[in-house]
């Protein structure tokens, strides 16, 4: 249908190659995305990973200096970057980038086993756009890091035959686990399928070594992440934050299954509709291996009580082909409509805002780069203030601008502070959040605070907290400058 919509630029599909349409992905999201190259910060949690990244790059393993709840191979991906490019917000978001246009590209190329090269094509097109569209997607988040070792794990079992390729795909899907946890969950679904393909094959002396090989690699993948702890005699600290940590937040989390009840509604009415209706071939391997794993995706949601809209990143890749066979089934929309869909190219409305954003930046500033997260750092190294002795409620990728340490290790992301039940994992002292935040700002005293205006500093759910600090900072701060939302406060004494 959109080939008859946009028929000019329309390719000619049967003469794609796998490396035009790399090309077309790649020029597609650098579009999408370059706006946002300049950003101080997209999301508070790409801070966090930009930080720990800086501590690896510093000589100090992941959950030692600094802490976070993500496995290391997320900390990984920035401290390469930071290692080789340095302090570079574009070296990042370009790599950031070339993940989504890599998941994109894996979902065309497995598209191409499944259906044609229209249909599989446009999946891709849809892939780039959700995963880079809407919210805190233009940033670098550990979902595009996991979901691209997976998607290209499930490539690699799906298109190669040869047994020692399926150690291949369980070392990338190990990889993904030790990039978001919850990929557990459709690594787990994945396999009770192949077991159940084995059996019901009866194909023991071919499909058992496979499985096999496929564990291994996948094992292999996660105990490496092991060795340099074991090493420097910490591998307690490695079992804990990766897999311990996690337990104890889901259990302290007061998020229901109920919160994605939606989600699950609009997942079984999909499968039943195109099952009933015929629209999509159930007794086909890579339908069906897509769709498990898109199911095991979904019940990590349910497991996690909420789904937020970076968390569905990981999902698009795999439910996009399936969703995009069923429509191609239906009966085209009537001519006079057509025109309507226009309205897609008003889709990338962010990108446009903000590539408006960065000429006016240059324009006014002098520098594409642009947010409190950069201009705050900048006006506290222009002044001259300490720039050691600072604590970020807000803004935390100032702490990378300044080469600073948060000032203690719960306060690495700040709202890991109000997560009581991750301290002992942090082997934190204090036993709870308003003990961390008086040793914050009585014990340490940072001679300057970084909020942000019309924002209380904690979640309002944190009364307490709140009751404490916004009398603590009248008291003992002045409000020294207002930069942009930012607030610099300076101590007294």
């Amino acid at each position: 249908m959109l080939d008859k919509i946009l028929g000019i630029v329309t390719p000619d599909y049967q003469k794609l190659n796998w490396k035009t349409v790399l090309l077309i992905l790649f020029l597609l999201d650098f579009f999408i995305r370059l706006p946002f190259f300049f950003r101080d910060y997209i999301d508070r949690d790409e801070s966090t990973f930009i930080i720990m990244g800086q501590s690896w790059v510093d000589g100090f393993l992941p959950y030692t200096q600094l802490w976070d709840l993500k496995p290391p191979i997320t900390f990984l991906f920035f401290a390469v970057i930071i290692k080789i490019f340095g302090k570079s917000f574009i070296a990042i978001r370009f790599f950031g980038t070339l993940l989504v246009t890599l998941s994109a590209l894996f979902t065309y190329l497995i598209g191409l086993r499944i259906t044609s090269k229209k249909v599989s094509f446009w999946s891709a097109i849809a892939c780039v756009c959700l995963m880079s569209l809407f919210g805190s997607l233009q940033g670098v988040m550990s979902e595009h890091i996991s979901v691209t070792f997976f998607i290209a794990g499930v490539y690699v079992l799906l298109s190669k035959k040869h047994i020692f390729w399926h150690f291949l795909a369980g070392a990338l899907l190990g990889l993904s686990i030790m990039s978001k946890l919850n990929m557990a969950y459709p690594f787990a679904a994945l396999g009770i399928y192949l077991i159940w393909s084995i059996i019901r094959h009866q194909e023991y002396s071919k499909g058992v070594p496979r499985l096999f090989l496929l564990g291994i690699g996948a094992v292999i993948s996660i105990t490496l992440t092991a060795i340099p702890y074991y090493i420097g005699g910490i591998l307690n600290i490695w079992w804990e934050s990766i897999f311990e940590a996690p337990i104890a937040y889901s259990e302290g989390k007061l998020n229901s299954p109920l919160k994605v009840l939606p989600l699950v509604l609009l997942t079984l009415l999909f499968y039943y509709t195109t099952y009933k209706k015929k629209l999509l071939d159930y007794s086909d391997a890579g339908i069906q291996v897509l769709l498990i794993v898109f199911s095991g995706i979904v019940l990590s949601f349910v497991q996690a009580g909420k789904v937020n809209g970076h968390y569905l990143i990981q999902a698009y890749p795999f439910i996009l082909i399936p969703f995009a066979v069923a429509v191609s089934k239906l009966p085209e929309i009537k001519r006079k409509y057509q025109p309507l869909l226009l309205i897609l190219i008003l889709v990338p409305i962010e990108s446009y805002l903000e590539y408006a954003n960065i000429v006016s930046n240059k324009m006014e500033k002098g520098t594409f780069y642009n947010g409190e997260g950069i201009e705050v750092p900048k006006y506290i190294m222009d002044n001259k203030l300490d720039n050691q002795s600072i604590f970020f409620a807000e803004y935390h990728i100032g702490y990378w601008m300044l080469d600073a340490t948060p000032p203690t290790v719960a306060s690495t992301h700040p709202s890991n502070i109000t997560r009581e039940e991750l301290f002992p994992y942090m082997k934190n002292p204090r036993k709870t959040s308003i003990q961390e935040l008086r040793y914050i700002l009585e014990e340490e005293r940072p001679k300057i605070i970084v909020a942000r205006k019309g924002k209380r500093i904690f979640d309002k759910k944190y009364e307490e907290l709140n009751a404490y600090i916004d009398p603590y900072l009248e008291e003992h701060y002045v409000l020294r400058e207002t930069i942009g939302r930012g607030l610099i406060y300076q101590r007294l004494e």
